[in-house]
């Protein structure tokens, strides 16, 4: 599959625009199957954002076994400001749930089997993390490569479908190819006791130790007991 983002401007309810985010992910069977499509923008709410994502799958059903983005894109930027309207009336207890779902900070540890070209593919991980907005560390000890982040859910969720579909790296004859050996080994709400990294940093550890110290630092122990170390085996 192929994933991508489109960018539009379109005029709200008070007649300001709103500049919407969208990135499509269509699978290989596109489009008997449903693209992955995620919303963000700096104006809207993140509920408001899901919202918007839940009405364009629902478009995209009607739409299946025919090519649909060009129609969805169509469709959100007449429709935007009732979808919002309707995001809005929504009561308030709905509201609070779904800003404690999801506009809390998420974490993401993803465990990476090996780098052929490992200047360019951590070149990309910071990109990728820049644009997102994600903090984190990509940590590397002995034959270990972890990546953790932290970051709005929606943002963590992006940079999974970058990093699965995107060719970050090269196999053994050379050819630019995607990540096939990588493992989500967390994805979970940060809670009040870890702490927040506050920028994305690229770390080389000599021993388990230091590595630990690292996790230890940021209130991470349990999940560094709990992941790390059967990796060594």
């Amino acid at each position: 599959g192929i994933s991508f983002r489109i960018q539009i401007s379109v005029k709200e309810l008070l007649d300001t625009d709103v500049l919407l985010k969208l990135l499509f992910h269509l699978p290989v069977n596109y489009p008997s199957t449903l693209p992955d499509i995620s919303v963000n923008s700096d104006q809207l709410t993140r509920a408001q954002c899901m919202d918007v994502k839940d009405k364009l799958l629902e478009q995209a059903k009607k739409h299946l076994c025919e090519p649909m983005v060009h129609d969805l894109i169509l469709w959100v930027q007449q429709h935007l400001k009732d979808v919002v309207k309707q995001s809005a009336t929504v009561c308030n207890e709905k509201t609070t749930l779904s800003k404690g779902t999801e506009d809390g900070i998420w974490m993401l540890l993803l465990h990476l089997d090996h780098m052929r070209a490992k200047a360019k593919y951590v070149k990309t991980v910071e990109k990728w993390a820049s644009n997102l907005r994600l903090t984190g560390r990509l940590m590397f000890m002995s034959k270990i490569i972890l990546i953790l982040l932290q970051g709005d859910r929606s943002s963590i969720k992006e940079y999974l479908i970058l990093q699965k579909t995107s060719k970050v790296d090269v196999d053994s004859s050379g050819k630019k190819c995607k990540e096939k050996m990588m493992s989500v080994l967390c994805e979970t709400e940060v809670q009040s006791q870890q702490k927040r990294f506050q920028t994305f940093e690229v770390k080389e550890y000599s021993t388990l130790e230091e590595l630990q110290k690292e996790f230890e630092t940021a209130g991470l122990t349990a999940l560094f007991s709990e992941f790390v170390p059967p990796l060594l085996k």
